[in-house]
């Protein structure tokens, strides 16, 4: 790798962190192949250039990534790589200078489900380190339900923001919050962070239902897309030839082909095993076929949404890409089918995200513990009250089937959150465990303390 690319992985690394990161503990996050001499001077580098800072002396001495605010960041960010900077050179030349260029089917074509992948298998590995929340047994959609407030927010604000809308995150979180526009701003670009609102609750809520398919990118770009453009048009695909501003690409216009393309890219994504592989399949090919008449990278980014909610795993918020890189790398993508920059974006973005979302976790003081295993504490303590156990009994029989029901590490503050939930049971609490009052006022006499 270029001396760009081992600066942007240490880079990612570091954004991946929450707190500051010695030295010492970073380089064993790194892996090998990175030198302490080299990493030292890449350190100095990045904190010249502003991407990180330096906090404390000598051996105290810890590093942070900054979350820089969008106006002060340099017009073309640290986290292309170098062959993504070559391609994002080709596609700035003026516009009479590059070739125009239609759809590619042979492009598309080329692509087989789970044996080519746009994500190498080390960054597949690295996303799902970072971004995995919950277990396999909770249901889709928990974590995202976990921090709704918050990803509704940051996913309107900054796909809303990467269409030229100029309200703040402030603005934003007042508006879709407690309903307050801004002053000055346009009534559309209130209805898109409203439609924006409503297509992030379609994804969470429907979660355990949904599927990468045809109805529902449709439905997607309808919510998305009401009020902005035509009804007819609305969910539905447009019937007259676009064009792209500043791009010499030319999508097709026929709409018979339109569809029939759009229903071969969601039945590829559908076949798609990893959620990242898929969620950046969709984010480039529902982009890249352009099959509406207007809002279709805001389709394309909540569309790569859907099996990261899915799984439990960290949405993509697109936190921290500039409108100029996120315009360069979907003109690669149009112009010269080079995935390389959206790819640097995504990833660039996603490792801030999780960093972002873990704080948000930590600041909401939420005991992960006791949501994630909600239905397996229920079940316990529904079984202690139907079989009559004494307290003396209580303790024993929780560990013992807690140790059938949730992972080795989870044990001793699980049976810590059922053995809390007894003490303080009382005939207000029996909601959800499919109990009547008799057979708790039962158990309750063999056990006067829990009264």
């Amino acid at each position: 790798m270029s001396l760009r690319d081992n600066k942007m992985a240490l880079l990612r690394q570091l954004s991946l962190e929450s707190e500051p990161i010695s030295l010492s503990d970073l380089l064993k996050k790194i892996g090998l192949g990175f030198k302490e001499r080299s990493v030292r001077r890449w350190l100095r580098d990045l904190i010249q250039e502003g991407s990180i800072k330096k906090i404390g002396q000598k051996r105290s001495t810890k590093y942070l990534a900054i979350n820089l605010s969008l106006q002060n960041q340099k017009e073309t960010s640290s986290c292309f790589s170098s062959a993504s900077l070559a391609a994002i050179e080709l596609i700035k030349k003026p516009i009479f200078e590059r070739e125009p260029i239609a759809y590619s089917d042979e492009w598309f074509d080329h692509y087989k489900p789970n044996s080519y992948f746009y994500l190498g298998s080390t960054l597949r590995e690295q996303l799902l380190k970072a971004g995995q929340r919950a277990s396999n047994q909770d249901p889709a959609g928990t974590y995202a339900h976990q921090i709704l407030n918050r990803l509704l927010i940051d996913l309107s604000y900054n796909s809303s923001r990467l269409e030229g809308n100029t309200y703040s995150l402030l603005d934003t979180e007042r508006l879709l919050l407690h309903g307050n526009s801004a002053e000055g701003k346009l009534d559309e670009e209130k209805a898109m962070i409203l439609n924006h609102k409503e297509a992030i609750r379609y994804l969470v809520d429907q979660a355990p239902r949904l599927e990468v398919s045809y109805n529902t990118i449709c439905t997607l770009h309808y919510l998305l897309a009401d009020g902005l453009i035509q009804p007819s048009e609305a969910g539905k695909i447009r019937l007259y030839g676009v064009r792209i501003s500043g791009s010499a690409y030319l999508p097709f216009e026929d709409p018979k082909r339109l569809k029939q393309q759009l229903e071969k890219i969601v039945v590829k994504a559908s076949q798609i095993k990893d959620p990242f592989e898929q969620s950046i399949f969709l984010l480039i090919h529902l982009s890249y076929i352009q099959a509406f008449v207007d809002v279709n990278k805001r389709t394309a980014r909540l569309a790569a949404n859907i099996p990261l909610i899915k799984n439990n795993l960290v949405p993509l918020a697109f936190h921290n890409i500039l409108t100029e890189d996120y315009m360069s790398a979907m003109l690669a993508v149009y112009e010269l089918q080079n995935v390389k920059p959206i790819i640097d974006l995504y990833v660039y973005s996603y490792m801030r995200t999780c960093a972002a979302y873990d704080s948000t976790i930590k600041s909401m003081n939420l005991d992960l513990i006791r949501m994630r295993y909600r239905q397996e504490r229920r079940h316990i303590v529904r079984e202690i009250i139907l079989q009559n156990l004494e307290q003396k009994e209580i303790a024993s029989y929780t560990r013992n089937v807690a140790m059938k029901l949730v992972p080795k590490e989870a044990l001793s503050d699980f049976v810590e959150d059922v053995l809390e939930d007894i003490a303080l049971i009382d005939e207000s609490r029996l909601a959800g465990l499919g109990l009547d009052i008799e057979e708790f006022r039962s158990w309750a006499q063999r056990n006067p303390r829990q009264q």
